[in-house]
This record gives C-alpha cells, sequence and structure tokens, in this order.
C-alpha cells in the first residue's frame, strides 16, 4: 500500500503521477494548482532523493525548495520543512493526525522535516495550512 513511482528511467508526467494517487488524484492536482496559481511556485518532476522516495513535484520560489509531492498509489505525500515557530503557529488547529506528524518530525536546526501523507480530504486541508504559514 502506498507504493511510490520508483521507475528513475521513465519520467511520468503530472497527469500520470495524478492518475497514479487513484481516489486521492484530485487532491494531488488541486494542492498543485494552488501551490503555482496563489503562491507562484514554479513545479518540476523530480526524482530527488533516491529509490526510496521516487517521483514527485518539486515546488520552488527562485531556488528555495518550497515542498516536494510524491505520488504514492491511493495518496500522496508532502515533505516540508518549517521552523518552530511556524509549527506552533498553527498546531492547535490541526487533527491529531497531523500533530502527530508534527510531534515526530525530523529534528533540523530550528524546526524539523515531516513526511504528511494526504489520504483524505481532511489531511488535504492540513497540509494546505502548513504550507500557506511557510508561504506567508
Amino acid at each position: 500500500m502506498y507504493e511510490r513511482m520508483l521507475d528513475r528511467r521513465s519520467a511520468p508526467t503530472t497527469e500520470e503521477m495524478a492518475e497514479y494517487c487513484g481516489e486521492n488524484a484530485q487532491l494531488f492536482s488541486q494542492l498543485n494548482d494552488w501551490l503555482g496559481r496563489s503562491h507562484g511556485t514554479e513545479q518540476k518532476a523530480a526524482f530527488p532523493y533516491g529509490n526510496r522516495y521516487g517521483w514527485g513535484i518539486a515546488h520552488r520560489i527562485r531556488k528555495k525548495l518550497i515542498c516536494n509531492v510524491f505520488a504514492e498509489h491511493g495518496a500522496f505525500t508532502v515533505m516540508m520543512r518549517l521552523s518552530d515557530a511556524q509549527f506552533a503557529s498553527v498546531y492547535g488547529l490541526l487533527c491529531r493526525y497531523t500533530q502527530d506528524c508534527i510531534d515526530h518530525r525530523y529534528p533540523c536546526g530550528d524546526g524539523g522535516w515531516i513526511h504528511y501523507r494526504v489520504t483524505c480530504r481532511g489531511h488535504f486541508d492540513d497540509a494546505q495550512k502548513l504550507l500557506a504559514v511557510k508561504l506567508a
């Protein structure tokens, strides 16, 4: 379950990545569209970190990485880094699942990285809240 697109030799299109997300294909597309339209991110298909991560969409503003959105079978994962203050500013507004992801983040300086799997509309809404804080 939640297998990623791991064939490095064959770069998928954004549409193929969305289709791979199955029942969450529309949310995958909505998140990528929202980031590009509302925040002006440049989007590029990427296989950035090897076979553990697979294919996804890298979102950047200029050269700064905002997040990676990795296509998964039936879901997708948003990998992002926020500061402790950014996490704290929305923590109370997030569902328990999201809070658990934050509580178990990979520490990095003042903040950390989370790998946030989106499997439903509620997770999508929380991913948007986190990204909006990052982009504010």
